[in-house]
This record gives C-alpha cells, structure tokens and sequence, in this order.
C-alpha cells in the first residue's frame, strides 16, 4: 500500500483510531474491536507494551485494515516499525528526520505540530498531513478552525481531547480528520472486554464526522 493509497483512506474514513494501552493482548482486543465498527485505520502507539509486534501481528492477519506507528520519535524507530508492517508514521512533535525517511520510503506520514510555523515546516517537508495536537487543550475547534484559514491547502488532523462534543466541530472547523483514542477505547470497555460497545462508539465517532462535513 502506497503512502497515496493510505492518505486516500484515511481523507475517506476521517478517523486514526489512536490504541495507547498497557498491554499486547489489549491493543490487539482494541484494534479489532474498532475494526468492527466500521474504522479500517488503527495507530499503535510506540508506548504499547510489544507494540512492533503488534503491528506485525495487524498487518499479517488483517491486510484490509490500515495499521499504523504512533509517537515515532526518531528514524531508527520509523526503521522498525516499517519493517513490522506499518503503513504511516506519526509523532507527537516535528521531527523532519523521520518526515525525510517516511517519503524515501513511500510510507505515510502525519507529524505532529501545534504553532503554525510548526504546521508550516511539516508541510514543507513533504509530511502527508500535519497532525495538530494536543489540539482540545489550546482552543479546540477554533484554533483549528484558525490555522486552516492560514493553510487551508494544508490537510490537518486534529488530535489530543477529541471527544462526542467536539468531533464534528473539528471536522467543520476545517480538519480533514481527527485522532482519537480515550473517548473511542474507554478504560472500562477495555478492561471489561466490551468489544460491542467499543464498535459502537466507532460507528458513533463516525456518524459525527460525516455530520461535520454535511454541514
């Protein structure tokens, strides 16, 4: 799967289902039951427990989804978890190093920033979008909102506190797409192994962001 390929799924879908748990078993149980409700597009957080491992074991045994590496801070990361099988790069912070090698490599790849001299620094370094976090906690919909009138050629993924209430703002607002992962994959339904309600907050999270862009 080119990085053209994953950009166009991820613009279609509008959601990174965003897995950052504590343990192997939980990631695999989190992806597939987000899988389930209708999202095809999972970040495994380079924080999981095993997490190279459980991209591989995502990328092997469901090749229709599109698996990802989350908080990739360096190249030597990015190296192994290409080889794990993942299918984009993202970070937390600009690292255009890893931007660099993403694009050597045709693999997708969103960094993360927050100032607009940040979001135009990825931008010019070819990243595939720019991802704006931690975006709830300094001005949500409106700093999004403001950033894409400054860049509006720039496809931006909100991420950091996006829930029920804010979802399709973001959308309106001028995101492209919107990282979640605590309001998508609560502690509880984790916990308790509750993959239908897991699969239902997808289709929910989904439903939102095409009301976001009707409107």
């Amino acid at each position: 799967m080119t990085s053209k390929e994953v950009r166009a799924r991820i613009e279609a879908t509008g959601i990174v289902a965003a897995v950052r748990v504590y343990s192997e078993e939980e990631a695999l149980f989190a992806a597939e039951a987000v899988v389930a409700g209708g999202i095809p597009v999972v970040e495994i957080t380079l924080t999981v427990p095993k997490a190279t491992e459980v991209i591989a074991h995502l990328a092997k045994k469901t090749p229709h989804i599109v698996v990802g590496a989350g908080g990739v801070t360096d190249t030597a990361l990015a190296r192994q978890c290409l080889d794990a099988g993942a299918r984009f790069l993202t970070s937390d912070g600009l690292n255009t190093g890893v931007i660099e090698f993403a694009v050597k490599q045709d693999i997708a790849v969103f960094a993360g920033a927050l100032t607009p001299t940040e979001v135009m620094t990825a931008w010019q370094a070819h990243s595939d979008f720019v991802k704006v976090v931690p975006c709830a906690q300094i001005g949500g919909e409106s700093y999004i909102g403001s950033l894409h009138q400054m860049f509006p050629k720039i496809p931006l993924i909100a991420a950091g506190g996006v829930s029920h209430k804010n979802a399709a703002k973001f959308i309106f607002a001028g995101a492209t797409a919107v990282g979640i992962g605590r309001d998508l994959l609560p502690v509880e339904a984790l916990r308790l192994r509750q993959a239908g309600r897991i699969s239902n907050l997808a289709r929910r999270f989904l439903s939102l962001v095409k009301s976001g862009r009707e409107h």
